[in-house]
């Protein structure tokens, strides 16, 4: 039988076809172009900024292209060892943008807005949803309908090593999203919203129970004292939740730092009450961590935890607490702390009034960050003292306009001598000062105001903001005893 020539040469061809369509779909299949999930549909992007783009290649060496249409302009790196990143220009708030990223394939980014970006973080009364305790949730939830605000998740994972990635989703707020997203964030997301007229974007990364060491890299512990470093590195993991080291911080906190933020929104503290005076270091050591990570000295704002009856002999353990977050916000630049004493719930350690703690948080960002004018950012904290005869006059920051008190009198004042002994107090407003004092304590050298875990105080400075506990003494705690 004879091949016609050209049958033989149409066969041959066929072939080659064939051959060089397996190889480009083999090529396609192994060589792709990978974005961390925090780069995705929905996003929001740190409005005029330089926001960090990246991502990894199969393809060893190749130029990455990535075009944001806000205004198409091009910027190009070249991908090291499968790796790539680059810094892409972003303008002020608008959207919807598209974000193009191209190189031997083209992935393209919808629905991409230019805003605020905000980290919100801690431990479970951040995690707190709508859908598990919020006053007047179901009214809340009807209302959430805000497509300038958008939602991103990371999953509560755990692990050993810093993480490159971390899975989840951006969603825009709707009463089916919201319900199930931080209601602490999302309240101080729509106060942002509304006061600034700009998308906001939300990053919810917080695990209930967690302390606050495992938000903090293992090795950058392991350089503190001694005590601090090796505080929790024995005491075993909770099926639950992570309490060692880093753990926390590897999984939820490192795989998005290349992630351009405004700033970092921060509700936790209850789960240190065990060394309640590490608090003193390693807060501050974690805010200062997570901004050279992020290489920005971004804004931190946080809420110093509520009143809670731990039903223990320590509750001064939560006093504690609260008195390093109060000595944080005023050692640590660019922080603020929202009191919460006037909407605890002794009876339960997740209070309700979710919505006063994310617009008193907003409060702190909308003067300091964002330079709102007449802005009252915090309650009365105690400034100074002075000894008159029997008497002690108290003196506050943020307290210029004077204070009131809400109730027949004030409450959660105690006194003391030398003999180091508190009794109750009567305390009395005068102007923007208080006078403390008690017949029991002919010579007063010492107030402490509503340190306790159960105090439940009614001091407020004319706007309306509760005030913070504090003590003017410096006298060692014995837990066991007091």
């Amino acid at each position: 039988m004879k091949i016609n020539p050209v049958n033989r040469t149409f066969r041959a061809g066929f072939k080659t076809c064939i051959l060089l369509f397996i190889f480009a779909f083999n090529f396609k299949s192994y060589a792709e172009i990978y974005l961390p999930s925090i780069i995705s549909d929905n996003m929001v992007l740190q409005q005029n900024s330089e926001a960090t783009i990246w991502g990894w290649t199969t393809v060893v060496s190749e130029n990455i292209t990535v075009i944001g249409s806000w205004n198409n302009e091009e910027v190009m790196v070249e991908a090291h060892q499968g790796k790539w990143s680059l810094n892409l220009p972003t303008e002020v708030a608008g959207g919807p943008y598209t974000l193009t990223i191209k190189g031997h394939e083209t992935i393209t980014i919808y629905n991409v807005l230019l805003g605020e970006v905000w980290l919100c973080s801690g431990q479970s009364n951040m995690q707190w949803t709508p859908n598990m305790g919020l006053q007047n949730a179901e009214e809340e939830i009807k209302n959430a309908n805000h497509e300038q605000i958008r939602f991103f998740t990371i999953p509560t994972v755990k692990a050993e090593s810093a993480q490159d990635n971390s899975y989840g989703n951006w969603d825009t707020c709707t009463p089916e999203t919201m319900q199930n997203f931080s209601s602490v964030a999302y309240f101080f997301g729509r106060e942002l919203k509304t006061e600034l007229n700009v998308p906001v974007g939300l990053i919810n990364s917080s695990w209930g129970g967690t302390n606050v060491e495992t938000w903090i890299p293992k090795e950058i512990l392991k350089t503190q004292k001694k005590e601090i470093s090796e505080a929790y590195n024995n005491i075993g993991e909770f099926a639950w939740w992570p309490r060692n080291p880093g753990l926390t911080y590897n999984s939820m906190i490192h795989p998005i730092t290349n992630y351009d933020i405004a700033g970092a929104i921060w509700y936790q503290g209850e789960s240190n009450r065990d060394n309640a005076f590490s608090y003193f270091e390693t807060f501050p050591l974690m805010i200062e961590t997570w901004r050279a990570k992020w290489n920005k000295d971004f804004p931190f704002y946080f809420v110093q935890i509520a009143p809670f009856n731990y039903n223990s002999h320590n509750n001064l353990a939560t006093a504690v607490v609260q008195e390093a977050q109060l000595f944080t916000m005023q050692t640590v630049p660019k922080t603020g702390m929202v009191v919460t004493n006037d909407i605890g719930n002794l009876k339960n350690i997740h209070p309700l009034k979710k919505q006063e703690v994310g617009q008193r948080l907003a409060l702190w960002a909308l003067a300091k960050t964002y330079g709102v004018k007449d802005v009252t950012v915090s309650g009365p904290v105690y400034k100074s003292m002075q000894i008159e005869k029997n008497k002690i006059r108290l003196s506050f920051d943020f307290a210029e306009n004077g204070l009131i008190q809400k109730g027949a009198e004030l409450t959660e004042f105690l006194i003391a001598g030398a003999d180091q002994k508190f009794h109750k107090a009567t305390a009395t407003i005068k102007g923007n000062k208080i006078e403390v004092f008690s017949k029991k304590v002919k010579k007063p050298v010492a107030v402490r105001f509503a340190y306790s875990a159960i105090a439940l105080p009614n001091l407020f400075n004319k706007e309306g903001l509760p005030a913070s506990g504090f003590r003017t003494d410096i006298w060692p705690i014995n837990f066991k005893t007091e």
